[in-house]
């Protein structure tokens, strides 16, 4: 097996289609369907249900894929090892929480990319569950996530301090307890993100019931339907100072043991050789101690 031609059958199953992957590697759609066609028969598999222009992996195909994800880390370690001292390069593909691309990427991003412009980042957005599952599936070559996290395959840095605040409508009373926002809908990234998490678990230690839990794909769109009167939420209060969204809204302190938690850094403990990688979490410049 080449593993070119296993990078086009791992994007096609990332992509769930020739049409897709072909326009992501560059490539003809004949050139990808052909590649994965002679890939099949030198296996003896049907790697993928063709349904129209969806192509939907097998169980052969889910199995090869386990293996083709391993396959290419070490081929990309080996080409890192080769690289010895030289300027970290390719591409490195970052996952992180939708607060922390908002209120602290930008600023790391752009002094990263200045520092080597020849690293080819990519970010992928998503909650905690997502991202760890991302790392440990070798979709991300690091994430930004909340703590804690109790995954000792994983090499933890700790980079930011953030503080999370009770998003209610400016014409909400004082809260200081969960009594005060009692019967209101939740609103939150979907299901896995920690910080969601959280503020479930202080309606329930408060002896609370949400009305409803409403799900939103962005953090803007949580804060608007929250200064609508639609519920409550809660959002780091870094992201209302750098977006300047705090008039919008009326913002609740919490208890320290709900309001207090750490970003992490994390990547796979088994991929010892990364430039672009260690030269990221180098970038972040904290004297924390990795775990």
């Amino acid at each position: 097996m080449e593993l070119s031609s296993l990078r086009i059958f791992k994007t096609v199953a990332e992509e769930g289609g020739v049409t897709q992957a072909a326009a992501r590697l560059n490539r003809v759609q004949s050139n990808v369907s052909a590649r994965l066609t002679q890939l099949e028969e030198s296996l003896g598999v049907s790697l993928f249900h063709r349904s129209g222009r969806r192509m939907l992996i097998t169980e052969d195909g889910a199995r090869l894929l386990a293996y083709t994800e391993r396959l290419l880390q070490l081929a990309d370690e080996a080409q890192e090892a080769m690289r010895g001292d030289r300027q970290p390069s390719g591409q490195l593909r970052i996952g992180s929480m939708e607060t922390t691309a908002a209120a602290r990427l930008p600023l790391v991003l752009g002094q990263f990319h200045r520092q080597y412009p020849q690293v080819d980042l990519v970010l992928d957005t998503g909650p905690t569950d997502y991202l760890l599952q991302a790392v440990l599936n070798h979709k991300v070559d690091v994430a930004l996530v909340a703590a804690p996290v109790e995954r000792p395959e994983l090499v933890q840095l700790p980079v930011f301090d953030e503080e999370l605040v009770l998003l209610t409508d400016s014409l909400h009373g004082p809260v200081t307890s969960p009594a005060d926002v009692a019967k209101r809908t939740l609103l939150g990234f979907r299901s896995g993100c920690s910080y969601r998490r959280r503020l479930e678990r202080w309606f329930a230690e408060g002896g609370v019931s949400p009305a409803r839990i409403s799900e939103f794909g962005t953090f803007e769109a949580i804060i608007g339907c929250v200064a609508a009167g639609m519920g409550v939420a809660m959002m780091p209060k870094e992201v209302l100072k750098q977006r300047e969204l705090a008039k919008s809204v009326r913002v609740h302190a919490l208890p320290d043991d709900v309001a207090r938690v750490q970003t992490m850094l994390v990547w796979r403990r088994d991929i010892a050789q990364h430039a672009a990688r260690d030269a990221f979490a180098a970038a972040f410049a904290t004297p924390n101690e990795r775990v």
